[in-house]
């Protein structure tokens, strides 16, 4: 869901899974003051267990929601920060799947380098 994205938002704390396409849409609107019908976004949310999220994106016409519920009690490692969106990349998105924490200290950083700034 999040592929080809160019921008993606994670609502931090916990999000109350009774909400489905019309409250999540809602709150990425009134409570984030973010566009979710902006096709190229995508805004991920987490319940209070922490063993299920749900993924919401428009596409061109309606809007998409997916969900990936966690089994034999594994958690995601999820903010804590209620009320609050944080914008992500996709390989934090990568390692929020795989169960990781999406600040990876010791992750190697790309290095951006020209031409012009090598000495070989």
């Amino acid at each position: 869901m999040a592929a080809g994205a160019d921008r993606i938002f994670l609502a931090c704390g916990p999000t109350d899974f009774r909400k489905q396409i019309s409250g999540l849409a809602a709150m990425v609107s009134l409570q984030f003051r973010l566009d979710p019908f902006q096709e190229n976004y995508v805004f991920i949310f987490c319940n209070k267990r922490k063993d299920s999220i749900k993924v919401l994106r428009y596409d061109r016409n309606g809007f998409v929601l997916a969900t990936k519920k966690l089994l034999d009690g594994l958690k995601f490692q999820w903010p804590r920060t209620a009320s609050e969106v944080r914008e992500i990349s996709f390989q934090q998105v990568e390692w929020l799947l795989q169960g990781l924490e999406i600040e990876q200290k010791k992750a190697l950083r790309p290095v951006k380098r020209s031409s012009g700034s090598t000495c070989f």
